[in-house]
């Protein structure tokens, strides 16, 4: 696959702090394979890196408003959703609804907002945004792997972009589920890569960052 940075973007997935910082409503379930692969640090360098070639970043977090009206009758949600009514996450106007320091939108990025679910293009303008910035390839990180990542990835796919999951810029709440989405599910709807592999290609040389320092700034 050829990548024009000019032509990518890096669409972040829920960033928020009820899943990437202790005290979240969310974090606990995630924090393992997190820690495992440093996913925030590879995130962030990601980001940063992909700024510097120019592609685009794009933030997509999720958000309801308190009593989660969006969802309708609560009675009737199950599945993830109803986890996030039970665990009071992504509240709108919450700390743990905001995006956290580390992967705080720099003044070039793009935040979608709308979204209310799984995939990231159902609620939001995001392919109006990439059709419109004339994106060819989507590079996806964030959370959960095997939920809004995969979700979105499959929808990107069918949308006619060149996908690419970033492996170790994402999180999903055991490493059997984070294994089983990574190399049995991504390869059908992407080009699975690590960050190191990504920002080879939007460098265009192939040069491979090295990922085996923790990212510092």
């Amino acid at each position: 696959m050829d990548v024009d940075p000019a032509k990518t973007a890096v669409v972040l997935i829920e960033y928020q702090n009820d899943f990437t910082t202790d005290g979240g409503a969310l974090h606990d379930a995630v924090k393992g394979v997190m820690d495992d692969s440093k996913m925030l640090a590879n995130s962030r360098r990601m980001a940063d890196e992909a700024r510097k070639a120019g592609a685009t970043v794009i933030h997509a977090p999720i958000t309801f408003a308190p009593g989660y009206g969006e969802l309708g009758n609560h009675d009737k949600v199950y599945g993830i959703l109803k986890g996030v009514i039970d665990s009071t996450a992504f509240v709108k106007g919450t700390w743990g609804a905001e995006i956290c320091d580390e992967m705080a939108p720099a003044e070039s990025d793009i935040v979608v907002e709308g979204k209310r679910g799984l995939d990231t293009f159902a609620t939001t303008n995001l392919d109006f945004i990439l059709r419109s910035r004339e994106i060819e390839t989507v590079m996806l990180g964030g959370f959960l792997t095997n939920c809004c990542v995969e979700s979105t990835m499959r929808s990107a796919y069918e949308k006619g972009y060149d996908v690419i999951t970033l492996t170790d810029c994402t999180a999903a709440t055991s490493a059997e589920e984070q294994q089983a989405a990574t190399s049995q599910d991504y390869p059908m709807f992407s080009q699975p890569m690590t960050s190191d592999e990504a920002l080879g290609m939007l460098k265009g040389s192939g040069e491979v960052v090295d990922a085996s320092r923790a990212y510092s700034g």
